[in-house]
């Protein structure tokens, strides 16, 4: 059975949804699934699993949520090569960019994708959902 943690920072639970999403496809594809909110995830746990789903919503001008989950991630960010990993996050505006620059820079770090990265413009529907649930599967 594949380990899988979900990290996600949400500020007003559209992303916190999408993370839910993400660990029901995983579990449904027969993984062991931990759901950490990004101030509860050290840099250390990423060897504890098989694959890491990142979630972050669109903040500022198109940028990673810059309190929680930015120091979070960059400290991640040597343990990401090799390490299969997917991305996810909802937006308010713009057309995505800062999931695009996100996703360059895990590519830069080495990191191997188990799945195209999810977006939702604000809270999920049901096609996001159906997205966010097949992400999950493909990290188990």
């Amino acid at each position: 059975m594949s380990k899988v943690a979900v990290v996600f920072w949400s500020g007003t639970g559209n992303t916190e949804a999408m993370a839910n999403k993400v660990a029901e496809g995983a579990k449904e594809a027969g993984a062991e699934v931990s759901l950490f909110n990004a101030s509860e995830f050290q840099a250390d746990q990423m060897d504890e699993f098989d694959a890491v789903a990142f979630g972050c919503p669109s903040m500022g001008s198109e940028e990673l949520e810059d309190s929680e989950f930015e120091p979070m991630f960059q400290s991640c960010e040597s343990k990401l090569s090799g390490k299969k990993i997917a991305l996810f996050g909802s937006y308010g505006w713009g057309d995505g960019e800062w999931m695009r620059n996100w996703e360059e820079t895990c590519k830069g770090d080495g990191a191997v994708f188990a799945h195209d990265f999810v977006i939702c413009n604000n809270e999920p529907d049901a096609e996001g959902e159906a997205q966010c649930i097949e992400l999950g599967k493909s990290l188990a």
